[in-house]
This record gives structure tokens, sequence and C-alpha cells, in this order.
């Protein structure tokens, strides 16, 4: 049984699936890049390298850093996990 070009795309339609950033579309990466471009800035830049047990230690205290004390004027010279608890006070 041979489906109609209407089937067919109503059939691809529930099995596609999106992928979640695509070639071309900074949009959805910006946010990532931003914070990795900031982290190399001010974690690293110019350092020699390093072991990756060291890496991976930096990283994950430049990710603490970065949520809870790093004050931010855009946030109200709060941290992001400052000014999240604040917003979440403030709606409750």
């Amino acid at each position: 049984m041979a489906l109609s070009a209407q089937e067919m795309g109503q059939n691809s339609k529930r099995t596609q699936r999106v992928p979640m950033s695509r070639k071309g579309n900074c949009i959805n990466n910006s946010p990532m890049k931003n914070f990795f471009g900031l982290m190399k800035q001010e974690m690293y830049h110019g350092e020699s390298l390093r072991t990756y047990e060291d890496l991976k230690r930096d990283i994950e205290s430049y990710i603490n850093y970065y949520n809870n004390n790093r004050i931010k004027q855009k946030l109200a010279g709060m941290s992001p996990v400052q000014y999240r608890l604040h917003n979440s006070q403030l709606t409750a």
C-alpha cells in the first residue's frame, strides 16, 4: 500500500528528532561559548599546560567560583546563585 505525500509527511514528523544545536545556529551555544571564553581568560590564560587531574580540579573549582562567588553587576551585585535565591523569595 502506497502512502500519500501528506501521510508520509505526518509519519516523518512523528519520528524526526531535532538536533540540540545545528551548525550555523550559534544562539543555542552562546551561553556556553561565553562561559568557556571567560573561564579560559580568567582561569589559565598564558599558563603552561597541566596534567589532566590538575585541569579537572581547577575547572571544578572555577565552576564553583563562577556560580557561588563571582559577583555580576548585571545581577544586582550578586552571584548567580544568590540572584536565583533572591528572585525565588520575591516570587514566593
